[in-house]
């Protein structure tokens, strides 16, 4: 019994850690802070790693501080969840559609502080 708990935990383990580590496309339609540094529209590669998230497209990379979180049920579909200040979105997280995960930004930068 003790070993089918301890082999249970492990699995959760080791899904977690396979789910942060693995990418996720995201759509970014409209510029976005993430940080200090604004995404432009397109298509990225977001992988949460060692405390950070990394987005990646063609031309750039980004990296921010960033957890994985677990939510009570799945998201329907990928949604990023921003704040605006100053006529500006801040991301805040991303919600991971088909699954209960999401990317929490953790980055205390301010979209005016690239200005």
């Amino acid at each position: 019994m003790r070993l089918n708990r301890i082999a249970l935990a492990l699995s959760v383990f080791t899904l977690g850690v396979a789910l942060a580590a693995s990418g996720h496309k995201v759509t970014v339609y409209n510029s976005v802070w993430v940080g200090t540094t604004e995404l432009k529209p397109g298509e990225y590669n977001v992988q949460v790693e060692n405390g950070k998230a990394v987005f990646k497209n063609k031309k750039d990379t980004v990296e921010v501080p960033a957890k994985m979180e677990t939510a009570n049920s799945k998201y329907p579909f990928t949604a990023l969840n921003t704040d605006t200040t100053g006529g500006k979105a801040k991301l805040n997280e991303i919600d991971l559609g088909g699954t209960n995960m999401k990317i929490v930004i953790e980055s205390p930068g301010s979209p005016n502080a690239a200005e």
